[in-house]
């Protein structure tokens, strides 16, 4: 609504019409985008073996009446803040704790370096589609321009001019398409997989955050058996700790070789796609100005 304010003042009206439609269309890709990503999320969750079986998820998909939603409050929000802050915190203090299984210990470098990666990846795919955006804008500008040099015209060159301002009319949007195209394949994958590695390296927090309570709990069970004070106490905290070490590793080993195969896959598919697509657009490019030469040769 801003953009189309902004240009009502200073587009002509096939502009300002033009511009419409394109942001008409613009919605609607970030309509179907958001859908997709939904469905996406979804999908994860149905085949995630111990959250496919929620209650809450359960409802969500088959409640059958308004839910009630609403934003968090400030309450909430300061909370997640003071989270990080607390992680943060954690981080640095468990900065000291020794890994005791390889595995873990190549999967945090990896996360690390990977997530910059697809970061600095992400960003460069976002300007690539933000370029091919303002080439689509810029047609709408060539088009108009040349229907109104064309109105101007009384001469046989009138009807090539139109003819031109209907190619660029035609190749704007395929270059919108090409634009929204980009975004859901190759953007709004890497935007999804920067949050996946988050929550990896959170899921890797958990675990040495209870490998650092599993050991202070051996300290403190040599502790009382040197005290002799405790110990039945001391020995039951000791293997609670151990427990549900072991258990957060086996499940955290489980999500982190899931989470490389499932990356793998969709980054395979939707760059296949998106190829796929590219080839189409650049098709009908090709059909368009072809379509247009030989107009103009036959007249």
């Amino acid at each position: 609504m801003q953009k189309l304010g902004e240009g009502e003042g200073s587009m002509t009206k096939d502009e300002f019409a033009k511009m419409k439609q394109e942001l008409e269309a613009e919605y609607l890709a970030v309509f179907k985008k958001t859908v997709a990503v939904h469905e996406v999320f979804l999908q994860r969750i149905a085949s995630h073996p111990v959250l496919c079986k929620d209650t809450n998820f359960h409802i969500f998909l088959e409640y059958d009446q308004d839910l009630s939603v609403r934003r968090k409050n400030t309450k909430e929000m300061f909370g997640v803040f003071f989270k990080s802050m607390v992680k943060s915190a954690d981080e640095m203090l468990f900065s000291g704790v020794k890994e005791v299984d390889e595995f873990f210990e190549q999967e945090k470098t990896f996360l690390v370096n990977y997530y910059n990666r697809i970061k600095d990846s992400c960003a460069k795919a976002d300007r690539m589609t933000r370029t091919q955006k303002t080439v689509a804008d810029d047609y709408i500008h060539i088009s108009a321009a040349l229907t109104c040099v064309a109105e101007e015209e009384s001469t046989p060159v009138r009807k090539y001019l139109l003819k031109l301002a209907e190619l660029f009319e035609k190749l704007r949007k395929v270059e919108a398409r090409v634009a929204s195209d980009q975004d859901l394949k190759l953007s709004e994958l890497l935007r999804y997989y920067m949050l996946n590695i988050e929550a990896a390296k959170d899921l890797l927090h958990r675990r040495t955050k209870s490998l650092a309570d599993y050991e202070n709990s051996n300290k403190a069970l040599d502790k009382a058996r040197l005290k002799s004070k405790d110990v039945k106490q001391a020995e039951q905290h000791q293997q609670e700790s151990c427990q549900k070490f072991e258990k957060l590793s086996e499940s955290a080993k489980q999500e982190l070789v899931g989470f490389k195969r499932r990356r793998v896959a969709a980054f395979r598919k939707n760059l296949v796609e998106m190829t796929e697509l590219e080839i189409k657009h650049a098709k009908n490019n090709i059909s368009l100005l072809q379509s247009c030469i030989d107009l103009f040769k036959n007249s």
